[in-house]
C-alpha cells in the first residue's frame, strides 16, 4: 500500500540524485533503507531486527530482497541508515506530499478555496550529547530533547503537504516562512494566533495567499470602515509606527490605501461560540483575513471554515500518539539520523492518508469519519501478512 505511493522507480532516481546510492553491492542496499525508515515509522514497539524480519516478505514480493540474504544485526542496519543520510527521505517527502482532497472531497474548501493550516509539534529524541546540543531540552525540565516541526496541513484531508524542524527554541514563525513557497492560489490558509506578526503576514502575502488567522485581544485592530455581514475593515501595522498609527489611520480613510512599508488593510470578523450549556465565557474570537469583500466570503462562513483548522490538532494526534505511540521517543541517537526518522514519519503518515481519503472518496464520505487507528491496523496486518520469511 505504501509502494503505490512512493514507486520504486522513484526511489531510485531520489537516490541517483541525491547521490545516496551505493558504490558497491551491500546487502542492505539503499533502496532497501529507504523502505525500512518506512517500516519502522510502522512498527515503533519493535526493535530493528524484528522490523526487518517484518518488511522481509514484502520486500521479496516486490523484487528488492534476494533469498540468499539473512536479516543483518541492529548493528549492520544502523550503519546502513548513517550511510543512508536524511536527503533522500526529505526528497522523497517534498516530491510525493501534495494536497490529496479532490473537489468532492467533503469538508476540504470553502468556495473553491483549499483549507489548509499552519501549525507546529515537538518530538521527544533520544537524551545523547549531540541531540542535545543540537536540538535543546525544554525550559520545563523534560528530561529529553526535542525536535520542533511545523507544518503545511490540508484540513479535509489530514495530509502534511510541506514541513520544517529545527531547534526546540526555535519560534514557530521562523519555521513557518519556510513553508511559503508551498503556498498555492487556491488555498486558504489558516493558522492559530501564536502564528500572527506583520513580518510573517506581509511575506505570505506577497506569497500570493489568501489567509485567515485568528489573532491575540491585545492586538490594535482600529475600524476604517464597516461591512453589510458584520465584519470590518481595519490594519494591521509594521512593528515601531505606535506613535504613527493615528495619522495612517486617518490617511486610510480619506484616501483608502495604506502605503505597504507601514500597514496592511485586513477584514476582521469577530464572534463567540458558547459552551455545551450555551452560557460561554465572553471570549472573542478575531479573525483577520485578507479577503476583504464579503460578497465574496460572508463572515459566518469564514467563522466556520476557521474551525476546520482543528483538524491539524487530529493530525498531530494521529502522528503523535496513534502512530508513534503514546509518550514514545524516537530512535535517533545523531541529529541527522533524527532528522532522517521526522521525515520518513511524515512521510510514512502521508502514505496512510493518501489510503483513507481514496477510499473516503470512493464512499463518498468525509475523511474524517474514517478511523486513522483503523487504517494503521489494515496496513501493519498487510506487512505481516507477507512476512513468510522464518526466524
Amino acid at each position: 500500500m505504501i509502494a503505490d505511493v512512493v514507486p520504486r522507480d522513484l526511489i531510485e532516481d531520489v537516490l541517483n540524485e541525491t547521490g545516496r546510492r551505493e558504490q558497491r553491492s551491500r546487502l542492505l542496499p539503499a533502496h532497501v533503507m529507504v523502505r525500512f525508515c518506512q517500516a519502522m515509522c510502522l512498527f515503533f514497539d519493535d526493535d530493528y531486527e524484528e522490523v526487518m524480519r517484518k518488511l522481509v516478505g514484502s520486500l521479496q514480493s516486490m523484487g528488492s530482497w534476494s533469498d540468499s540474504w539473512r536479516v543483518p544485526t541492529t548493528s549492520a542496519i544502523t550503519q546502513a541508515r548513517q550511510r543512508l543520510r536524511e536527503e533522500p527521505l526529505r526528497e522523497l517527502f517534498l516530491r510525493v506530499a501534495v494536497p490529496l482532497a479532490g473537489y468532492g472531497t467533503k469538508g476540504a474548501w470553502l468556495r473553491g478555496r483549499r483549507l489548509m493550516a499552519i501549525d507546529g509539534f515537538v518530538l521527544d529524541i533520544p537524551n545523547t550529547e549531540d541531540n542535545a546540543d543540537t536540538f535543546g531540552k525544554s525550559q520545563e525540565g523534560n528530561a529529553f530533547p526535542q525536535v520542533r516541526v511545523v507544518g503545511l496541513g490540508e484540513c479535509g484531508s489530514h495530509a502534511i503537504v510541506d514541513a520544517a524542524m529545527g531547534r526546540r527554541h526555535v519560534s514557530e514563525t521562523e519555521l513557518a516562512e519556510q513553508l511559503l513557497p508551498s503556498v498555492e492560489p487556491d488555498m486558504l490558509i489558516t493558522a492559530d494566533r501564536n502564528f500572527f506578526g506583520y513580518s510573517l503576514w506581509r511575506k505570505a502575502c506577497e506569497a500570493n495567499a489568501e489567509l485567515l488567522w485568528r489573532v491575540n485581544a491585545n492586538v490594535e485592530l482600529p475600524v476604517t470602515s464597516t461591512l453589510p455581514d458584520g465584519s470590518y475593515l481595519s490594519l494591521v501595522f509594521r512593528q515601531g509606527l505606535k506613535a504613527r498609527r493615528q495619522g495612517i489611520i486617518e490617511t486610510v480613510k480619506a484616501d483608502g490605501v495604506p502605503h505597504p512599508a507601514q500597514a496592511d488593510i485586513v477584514r476582521v470578523v469577530e464572534y463567540q461560540i458558547p459552551d455545551r450549556d450555551g452560557n460561554g465565557k465572553n471570549d472573542i474570537i478575531r479573525l483577520i483575513t485578507n479577503i476583504l469583500d464579503p460578497a465574496d466570503v460572508p463572515a459566518v462562513e469564514l467563522a466556520a471554515a476557521y474551525h476546520e483548522r482543528w483538524e491539524f490538532e487530529g493530525l498531530i494526534d494521529e502522528i503523535k500518539t496513534h502512530q508513534r505511540g503514546p509518550a514514545r521517543i524516537l530512535r535517533s541517537k545523531s541529529p541527522e539520523m533524527v532528522r532522517q526518522e521526522v521525515w520518513a514519519l511524515l512521510l510514512t503518515h502521508y502514505c496512510i492518508r493518501h489510503l483513507m481519503c481514496r477510499a473516503a472518496d470512493e464512499a463518498d464520505v468525509d475523511p474524517d469519519r474514517l478511523s486513522f487507528m483503523r487504517t494503521l491496523r489494515v496496513i501493519r496486518r498487510q506487512v505481516t501478512g507477507q512476512a513468510d520469511f522464518s526466524p
